[in-house]
């Protein structure tokens, strides 16, 4: 089978005009760094090796499979450019490339990018040479044992251990180019209101003139719902479309879901923009979307979904696969994910540590599944570390914000990059600055601050406990049960040596879930014993999870749970699933133990 990632990359602005660049590239490593003194980056410079685009050379799938440090490598490919009229312009587009990014295209130096997770884009119209054939070449920096990047789960030593994975360096999300028109749509920002039954779209354009339209299409179940345009008396376009009208049972009031996005009615609604000049009639630029109707909100220490009170079944979501690492081998694998996860009875999950492909948070969107979405955290605290936190989320939030099933963002995690939170006050305000940032930026999603212990301010007081022990006679079951007792007991307890709230900081009433738990390890024939508790059968494992879970839906101030976790990673074995994909025990008796208590709006369809 040939790995090429093929799928458009960018599933909430999509255009028709583009090119994947995956594929076959030459590569080299520089471990003496001498390939920008020796112009590496010309493009009669050979290199000697080559990688199956967008797998790292940690991975299998990138044709190279080597664990060794290299912390500078080089690309370069040559691809043919289209033609292009004097008013059109190529850019190209690379998803995601850890960490440091410079873009050399035909000899010249275009475009530098810091940051591994997340997107960047460059206008090459000015440095295309004549004919069709252009030279494409990268150098990337990603330093293995500097703690002042985000690194997640990637582990900054040679080899992984306990919860820490393989690092992946380079290019690991699509390559691509489109061509667009010097007139363009440029963003697009989409904010239903579900209260108000209508949504909200924000437009910026790039226009010379007004004499320019924008026409608007929404579609319902292939059905054109809305149709309208607006004359472009400015670059930025801001503008309301009614969806439920005067309608009751579009609003989901009466259990009428029609409308709704949730995870057992994922409904969603299509949008094309079209740009056209007024006085030709020439279309300028066209691009779809999609949108969900869908509300999150807290209130009395209760999360509601779509004004109904919602009890979150998360999973621990690390986003790794054996073959290929931080990459998906396929966009199926997405799909799969998702599917396997809901089959087992939860909806939705926790990805963490990782910013994930657009083309999960499709799937999410597709499908039906609530996600909690982080990036990845720096180990160490410091000022290096805090902008490059910083530029991160800005660009999460921009390239994320139009995902119904994007529910929660989880800015830290267990003090990581603020080890001395606790009593450390400008890491305090540190984690405050987060919070207030996303909550600033965007009011339709709640913020868990620092999710695990020694939180500030935050939205959801989020617990991470794997106290379970071995059986129900354990002293220390005995305690996680008195924990579980009223909401003095859960915020006042000790987690890991640490407390819920940091110093000058306490419990105002926000939702209490326990957003890891669990962690039962089951090798299932695998070398390996990491975990956070050992079961030696499928028949144990199953009573263990079954007690930890019936004993979470029996505390009624518990508003929902996160099980670490969803799949087996390297020498981590507490996955429902194994590395590979393939379920550890019966998924019928996980999604029954998993609806224990529930509500019926609560069964998954």
């Amino acid at each position: 089978m040939n790995y090429l990632r093929s799928e458009y990359p960018r599933p909430q602005f999509e255009r028709e005009n583009w090119q994947n660049l995956n594929g076959t590239w030459d590569f080299r490593f520089d471990d003496d760094d001498k390939g920008l003194r020796e112009r590496w980056y010309m493009p009669d410079s050979p290199f000697p090796m080559q990688i199956n685009v967008p797998f790292v050379y940690e991975c299998e799938l990138s044709g190279i499979n080597t664990r060794e440090q290299h912390d500078i490598i080089w690309y370069k490919r040559n691809f043919d450019a289209p033609s292009l009229t004097p008013q059109q312009h190529l850019l190209l587009h690379f998803g995601a490339v850890d960490y440091q990014t410079q873009v050399f295209l035909n000899g010249q130096m275009v475009k530098e990018h810091t940051g591994g997770e997340t997107p960047f884009s460059v206008d090459i119209t000015p440095f295309l040479t004549e004919g069709t054939t252009q030279n494409l070449c990268l150098r990337v920096y990603d330093p293995l044992t500097n703690q002042e990047i985000p690194r997640g789960k990637q582990f900054w030593k040679s080899t992984p251990k306990g919860i820490w994975y393989t690092r992946s360096s380079g290019i690991w999300q699509t390559v691509w180019t489109e061509v667009v028109n010097e007139q363009r749509i440029e963003s697009l920002a989409i904010k239903p209101d579900l209260d108000s039954g209508s949504v909200e779209f924000t437009v910026h354009t790039k226009t010379s003139s007004s004499n320019t339209w924008l026409k608007v299409q929404i579609h319902y179940q292939d059905k054109l719902f809305v149709e309208t345009q607006i004359k472009c008396v400015g670059p930025t376009l801001k503008f309301s479309v009614d969806i439920f009208g005067s309608d009751i049972f579009r609003t989901g009031f009466h259990g009428a879901d029609e409308y709704i996005w949730s995870p057992e009615y994922p409904n969603l609604f299509t949008v094309e923009l079209t740009l056209s000049d007024i006085n030709s009639n020439l279309e300028l630029d066209s691009v779809s979307s999609y949108f969900g109707m869908r509300k999150i909100h807290t209130e009395n220490g209760i999360i509601y979904l779509n004004n109904k009170p919602y009890y979150q079944k998360l999973v621990l979501d690390q986003g790794y696969w054996p073959r290929s690492l931080l990459t998906a081998p396929t966009d199926d694998d997405y799909r799969l994910d998702i599917s396997l996860a809901k089959e087992m009875g939860f909806n939705g999950c926790r990805k963490h540590q990782k910013l994930e492909d657009p083309r999960f948070l499709y799937w999410a969107d597709q499908l039906g599944f609530l996600v909690w979405e982080e990036c990845s955290s720096t180990p160490l605290f410091t000022t290096e570390s805090q902008i490059a936190i910083f530029d991160s989320w800005k660009a999460v939030y921009q390239r994320d914000r139009n995902h119904p099933c994007i529910v929660a963002w989880v800015p830290l995690n267990e003090s990581w990059g603020v080890p001395q939170i606790h009593s450390n006050q400008r890491q305090q305000h540190w984690a405050q600055a987060l919070y207030h940032l996303l909550r600033s930026l965007d009011d339709t999603r709640l913020v868990s601050s620092n999710d695990g212990w020694d939180q500030t301010i935050t939205d959801i007081c989020a617990i991470h406990n794997y106290k379970l022990g071995k059986d129900a006679d354990d002293s220390e079951f005995t305690q996680f049960c008195e924990t579980l007792t009223s909401k003095e007991a859960l915020v006042s307890q000790f987690v890991s040596g640490h407390p819920v709230y940091a110093a000058g900081f306490g419990y105002r009433g926000e939702p209490i879930l326990i957003t890891e738990c669990g962690g039962i390890g089951f090798a299932n024939n695998q070398n390996s014993d990491w975990s956070y508790l050992g079961v030696s059968s499928a028949a144990e494992f199953l009573a263990t999870y079954r007690r930890l879970i019936s004993t979470l839906r029996s505390s009624q101030y518990v508003q929902g749970f996160c099980y670490t976790q969803l799949t087996d990673v390297e020498q981590e074995v507490n996955g429902l699933l194994t590395y590979e994909r393939t379920p550890k025990f019966d998924l019928k008796e996980l999604r029954q133990i998993n609806a224990i208590n529930d509500l019926p709006s609560q069964n998954l369809t």
